[in-house]
């Protein structure tokens, strides 16, 4: 499905319902649920007033680029509020459009999806709330551009998937490790590498998140799902239980911070 939100409503419940048992994630639980009519109705509301929000902030600023960021799973044992982020671009024709790294459910592996907003929302969400930020004029320009070259896009991609891969190493990749790895890509046009788009992120001050996970919950977690590793973690700083890796929280304090981004912006049902 590659439906946006002008698409007549019925048309989109038909193309939900097709679509069957969910094949990708990315900051929510992998457990298989029916899309219930409550949860279509609030996905599909969140989209509309997020996408009537940004066309706002078009119509005040020009901006065409919002980092977008969800809440899919409750994570507020490690005092993050927000679970998975993706670039959304307006359209030429209009509507706002998704680009964002997805896990394959019960893999190791992640692809890069370009999809509505609708289809952004519709999953089993934590939370009904959107958060976005506005990267600052000088960005929005190259990152219009990269986002809409589907070959540059894709170019600091990892197929490898890691939830919690180390934020400056280049074994794995999560999703919104590679959204702001290509944010430096866009930013700096030197940048051809992971590694030269994580160093930049340094150099402009980006800070990772710290989890404090204990060897148990490390073993636990690894040895039950495919999509969580530790092996690329620095060990000193893996068997002091620091997992550092790149969160939405993280991603939206340090644009505020540096004043590459707008203060972040809530909506929520």
């Amino acid at each position: 499905m590659k439906k946006t939100l002008n698409v007549a409503p019925h048309a989109l419940v038909i193309a939900v319902l097709l679509i069957g048992a969910t094949v990708a994630h990315a900051g929510r639980s992998c457990e298989q649920r029916p899309l219930t009519p409550q949860t279509l109705t609030q996905g599909l509301e969140l989209a509309q007033r997020t996408a009537q929000a940004l066309d706002a902030e078009f119509a005040r600023s020009g901006a065409r680029v919002v980092v977008l960021g969800r809440a899919g799973q409750d994570l507020s044992k490690y005092q993050l509020r927000y679970s998975h982020l993706g670039w959304a671009y307006k359209t030429p024709e209009g509507p706002w459009r998704v680009l964002h790294k997805l896990n394959q459910c019960g893999t190791a592996t992640g692809s890069i999806y370009r999809q509505g907003l609708g289809e952004f929302f519709l999953d089993d969400l934590w939370r009904h709330e959107a958060v976005w930020s506005v990267p600052a004029p000088q960005l929005q320009a190259p990152l219009y551009a990269l986002l809409n070259d589907r070959g540059r896009s894709l170019r600091l991609h990892e197929r490898d998937y890691n939830m919690v891969a180390y934020a400056w190493g280049t074994r794995y990749q999560q999703s919104n490790q590679w959204a702001i790895e290509t944010m430096a890509m866009a930013a700096e046009p030197g940048v051809t590498t992971r590694a030269q788009a994580q160093a930049w992120l340094g150099f402009k001050g980006y800070q990772p998140s710290t989890l404090r996970l204990g060897p148990l919950k490390r073993l636990g977690a690894s040895a039950g799902s495919a999509h969580i590793r530790f092996d690329d973690h620095p060990n000193e700083k893996r068997f002091s239980d620091r997992i550092e890796t790149v969160t939405v929280d993280s991603v939206l304090d340090w644009l505020a911070r540096s004043g590459l981004g707008s203060a972040p912006q809530r909506l929520a049902l």
